[in-house]
């Protein structure tokens, strides 16, 4: 079930809403601006009401979050430099091809995972990129 937020005052009506929900779900934080700007109490609610989550952005596991997969952002931004110097030195943008992300980034907070009761396998930490402790 998707829940959107589109004003900070929506964050307490959707974990309201979670909490009417089955408890099995991970939550996905999407990094909208403000989830991003609210990524605090949205982690701590999450926390209060049992709730293990999976967010798209690296700041949210050091706010709580559980657990952040996704593309190693100061890869990136590096790759988007030699873009930027190909259409410099006279490359059409559009003839540039499109890519995927080289490298992926696993963070973890087992303060979070400890709080919600939750053992994380050594193997799973072991691929880990960075661990809030």
């Amino acid at each position: 079930v998707a829940l959107r937020i589109a004003r900070p005052e929506d964050i307490d009506q959707a974990f309201a809403q979670m909490k009417r929900m089955p408890r099995s779900a991970i939550v996905e934080v999407g990094n909208s601006p403000i989830a991003y700007a609210h990524r605090q109490r949205i982690a701590d609610l999450a926390l209060q009401g049992g709730i293990p989550t999976m967010c798209s952005a690296p700041e949210f596991v050091d706010a709580g979050c559980l657990f952040y997969y996704g593309a190693s952002l100061p890869d990136l931004m590096r790759h988007s430099a030699q873009y930027v110097h190909k259409i410099l030195m006279g490359a059409k943008p559009a003839d540039l091809p499109v890519e995927q992300p080289r490298k992926y980034e696993f963070f973890v907070n087992l303060k979070t995972a400890k709080a919600l009761g939750l053992t994380i396998p050594s193997a799973l930490l072991l691929r880990a990129d960075h661990v809030v402790q």
